[in-house]
């Protein structure tokens, strides 16, 4: 579609500084668009599960399929009738993912063979992944507005640094294949 890497890099930068803008200065919205993201999600899933039922040649499978299909269908329908407390639930299971992932970046810490360097980092990144969990499992509603402002500056920094990358590709006339060769 464009003619160069550069072009691509440098739009696509321009997308996440404008995304990272709008979640910033409007946290609420990017909560209610990651709700209907995930509604749309649960459809095209029923979607496929649907597809999957009536592609199979037993009854077992339709009918696991179908009730797949069903709850997928709910689950859609739940996140658009009710998105606050949808966004509230999506909170939680990050809260859980996290603080699950730091408990296992602790142990893994411990496993045989890590230089005290390692060893360390993965007690702090399991330290701060737990003390996030909490945080958002204690105050769920400010957590959703502290993720979605945490996924704005992410998408701030990603689309400096793609920009910048861009810029850099159209200066040298390189192609993105040979940086990335050349930085491995």
């Amino acid at each position: 579609m464009f003619k160069s890497t550069s072009t691509s890099l440098i739009l696509l930068g321009v997308l996440g500084v404008v995304v990272g803008i709008i979640a910033i200065a409007w946290p609420s919205v990017t909560i209610l668009a990651l709700v209907i993201l995930f509604a749309i999600y649960a459809f095209i899933a029923a979607a496929f599960q649907l597809m999957r039922a009536f592609s199979s040649a037993t009854a077992g499978p339709v009918f696991g399929h179908l009730l797949l299909a069903l709850i997928d269908l709910a689950a859609g329908v739940i996140a658009l009738v009710w998105p606050k407390p949808t966004a509230l639930v999506l909170v939680l299971v990050v809260a859980i993912w996290s603080f699950v992932a730091g408990f296992a970046e602790i142990f893994a810490a411990f496993q045989s063979g890590e230089a005290a360097g390692t060893r360390a980092m993965f007690i702090v990144t399991g330290l701060i992944s737990i003390a996030f969990g909490v945080v958002l499992a204690w105050r769920p509603d400010i957590g959703a507005v502290t993720l979605a402002l945490l996924f704005g500056l992410f998408s701030l920094i990603y689309g400096v640094s793609v920009i910048v990358l861009g810029v850099q590709l159209r200066r040298t006339g390189r192609t993105l294949q040979s940086t990335l060769h050349d930085a491995a």
